[in-house]
C-alpha cells in the first residue's frame, strides 16, 4: 500500500506544480481569453486524476497507519500537523480544478508547496518511528 501511498502524492502534487507553473507562464504570454479557455481544459482533464488521488491517499494513508501501531507521542502530534496540511492541500486541490476559478495558478501553487511540505514532514516521520 505504500507505493500506491507515493504514486498518488506524486501524481497529486505534481500535477499542481504542473498546472501553476504552466498556467502562470501561459498567463503571462497568451491572451486573457485565450489562458482562460486553456485553464479551462487543463482543470477539466485534471479534475478526475485529483478526486481519484484524493480517495487513494486517504484509504492507503489509513492502512499504514492502522498497520503500524506503537507511535510516540511526538510522531502523533506531528502527524496531527501533517494532517492539517493534508486537508488544505485536499481542500485548495479541490476548489482549484472546478469550472470558472478565479487565480486558479495561484491556487494551485499555494497547495502545491503545503504538500511539498507535507513530504518533507514526512520523511521526518519516516525517520523517527
Amino acid at each position: 500500500m505504500l507505493w500506491l501511498h507515493i504514486a498518488s502524492i506524486a501524481i497529486l502534487i505534481g500535477g499542481l506544480l504542473y498546472g501553476s507553473l504552466v498556467l502562470r507562464s501561459m498567463a503571462e504570454v497568451a491572451p486573457p481569453d485565450v489562458a482562460q479557455a486553456i485553464s479551462e481544459r487543463t482543470a477539466k482533464r485534471f479534475r478526475p486524476r485529483v478526486y481519484i488521488t484524493i480517495l487513494a491517499l486517504v484509504f492507503s494513508g489509513l492502512y499504514n497507519l492502522l498497520s503500524t501501531p506503537g507511535h510516540s507521542t511526538r510522531y502523533k502530534i506531528l502527524f496531527a500537523v501533517k494532517i492539517l496540511l493534508v486537508l488544505h492541500v485536499f481542500a485548495v486541490a479541490i476548489l482549484a480544478v472546478r469550472p470558472k476559478v478565479e487565480r486558479r495558478a495561484r491556487r494551485m501553487y499555494g497547495a502545491a508547496i503545503s504538500g511539498l511540505v507535507v513530504i518533507l514532514l514526512s520523511a521526518y516521520l519516516r525517520r523517527i518511528f
